[in-house]
């Protein structure tokens, strides 16, 4: 079994490092707080005061963090991970960054022997803790075949996508699609809402054409649709999604006119104290400045 260990124990990192130690993964973890590592020392992890004590003794690093600064600074900073590791250990990012840090970093890991996976996550927090989450896999064939366990324990739907680097393009390219359908179903549902029509009505409509999209039908129907803007996955994380998706666009010459459409609406939403919110809280939002009611289910769903 592949020793692993585990640095950033964030909303998405702590429960999927605690799946790992869970199901009996050899686990060292680390993050700048000190509550998130005792709770992993709960379950039988090694606390570790550093990257240092993470690498040492493990087969596997994992960095989970919040943007491309903190992956190059805790795996390529002057005491980071390439620091401090030896030929044939695997460094797998689970992190949403611009995918030319994970390009730099995949070529300086393999300067020196070492293996790289970027293994984004789809789904939600609440999928995390439950162990259910989707990974999209960029490594090697041999790297891929390695970390499959540690991916097997923290979800349920694992893709290999090609080398690396393609897993982070591919998460991109959906959360486009995630992100911009938020905006698309808030405008839509706040014009309902100023049309006066039937919310439960509307829905059924929509569900039975193309109009549908699995943000509106999956995660809103338990989300703002019954009040809960509780964030699974925050408006400020859609944003700076937002970014690195025109970021990465205009490093390949393309413009996305949607994509930055929808990025000014999020900045806006941001502006005015949202940001914490879920992102699906997107069209509370937007009704209050077109003055439309917010769209709630008059009856809660099972």
């Amino acid at each position: 079994m592949q020793r692993v260990g585990f640095v950033g124990l964030g909303r998405m990192g702590r429960p999927m490092a605690s799946n790992l130690a869970r199901k009996g993964f050899p686990l060292a973890a680390y993050d700048i707080n000190p509550a998130a590592v005792r709770a992993l020392a709960e379950l039988g992890a090694k606390a570790t005061n550093g990257v240092p004590g993470v690498v040492e003794g493990s087969d596997v690093i994992v960095t989970m963090l919040p943007s491309g600064v903190e992956v190059e600074q805790i795996v390529a900073g002057p005491d980071g991970v390439f620091a401090h590791a030896r030929p044939g250990q695997i460094v797998m990012d689970m992190s949403t960054v611009e995918p030319r840090v994970t390009d730099r970093l995949a070529a300086e890991a393999a300067k020196r022997g070492l293996g790289f996976v970027d293994a984004p996550v789809g789904r939600l927090a609440s999928h995390a803790d439950r162990g259910e989450s989707l990974f999209m896999v960029g490594a090697s064939e041999a790297d891929f075949q390695r970390v499959l366990p540690l991916l097997q324990a923290m979800g349920t739907t694992i893709h290999h996508c090609g080398l690396p680097g393609s897993g982070m393009r591919t998460k991109l390219v959906n959360n486009y699609l995630a992100v911009v359908s938020c905006q698309l179903n808030a405008e839509a549902l706040a014009l309902s809402q100023r049309f006066g029509l039937d919310l439960e009505k509307t829905l059924e409509v929509i569900h039975g054409t193309t109009a549908t999209n699995g943000q509106l039908k999956l995660n809103w129907a338990t989300k703002v649709l019954t009040g809960d803007t509780a964030p699974g996955f925050t408006i400020d994380l859609a944003h700076k999604d937002l970014s690195l998706i025109l970021a990465a666009a205009q490093a390949e010459t393309m413009a996305l006119p949607v994509a930055s459409a929808a990025r000014d609406a999020f900045t806006l939403a941001r502006a005015a104290g949202h940001g914490g919110n879920d992102f699906s809280s997107i069209v509370d939002w937007f009704c209050s400045v077109t003055g439309a009611e917010k769209p709630r289910f008059k009856v809660a769903k099972p």
